[in-house]
């Protein structure tokens, strides 16, 4: 008798495995655009990330059954939901930073009479994480999640005089660095003699690199094994925080880092 062997197929579901794929991917890249904005419409965020808008209306509709995002009747912005908003505070639950920090921030921010920060590095970039804002009605606003660039950043620079030359230069090799200012210093030498410096004293200063007329001052913060995981900062308009004011913020944000490291359980590297 002839044997009948069982054909090898796949599994049910198998082939929609791709296009299951594809639809997690789309979503995932819609979510961050909608994260970007304070408000967008339908028509813009299909704008932007090249879909038919009857596929983003899809994908948003899944998303808001889920508290990802949500949708305002009255004027149509999607914004992101609130269960979006618990994901990224389980981020900084694991990053004791964002927690531990506040009352540095708060004591930092009445000290100076500016606006506090807490910024980590990710992938080239700095991320603000955490924020104390000033009273003054003409004050610095970083929105907890916005990105910015390392080289143009008080933060940035005090986590980069942190690694050593090799290693800022392996970062940033193949990128451009963005002129923002006059004052940006857009090539790595020009990077690394403001590193240096910084090195030497403690902690950096964005003049004016990124953004006209404000300034700021930063420090690192660093984990039980003397690794640099996040800075701290002080920034404020240029007009009142002239180079006398610096002068004291800097020390000041220099040991406030040094006391959230504490906090921690962290430590400074010997050699800074």
């Amino acid at each position: 008798m002839m044997e009948v062997k069982a054909k090898r197929g796949r599994k049910a579901g198998e082939n929609a495995a791709p296009a299951s794929v594809q639809v997690l991917d789309r979503s995932l890249v819609l979510l961050s655009i909608v994260a970007e904005a304070d408000g967008s419409t339908l028509t813009a965020l299909s704008d932007k990330t090249g879909m038919a808008t009857s596929t983003v209306h899809r994908l948003l509709t899944s998303l808001s059954a889920h508290g990802m995002v949500i949708n305002d009747s009255d004027t149509g912005l999607w914004t992101i939901g609130l269960r979006a908003f618990e994901i990224g505070n389980a981020f900084l639950r694991n990053r004791k930073v964002g927690i531990i920090s506040r009352p540095f921030l708060k004591r930092l921010m009445e000290e100076s009479g500016e606006t506090a920060n807490i910024g980590i590095e990710d992938d080239g970039n700095v991320v603000f994480i955490s924020q104390m804002e000033s009273h003054a009605p003409m004050r610095a606003f970083f929105r907890p999640g916005r990105r910015g660039p390392i080289h143009a950043s008080g933060i940035g620079k005090a986590i980069l005089s942190t690694w050593s030359d090799t290693e800022i230069g392996q970062l940033l090799s193949g990128r451009t660095l963005e002129k923002f200012t006059d004052k940006t210093g857009d090539t790595l030498p020009a990077l690394l003699r403001d590193i240096q410096e910084i090195r030497r004293r403690g902690w950096s200063l964005d003049d004016e690199e990124h953004t006209v007329g404000m300034r700021c001052v930063a420090a690192p913060i660093f984990n039980e094994y003397g690794e640099t995981i996040a800075g701290i900062s002080i920034s404020g308009p240029s007009v009142r925080v002239t180079d006398e004011r610096v002068a004291v913020f800097g020390p000041m944000v220099r040991d406030s880092a040094d006391r959230l490291t504490s906090a921690m359980g962290g430590k400074r590297p010997e050699e800074l």
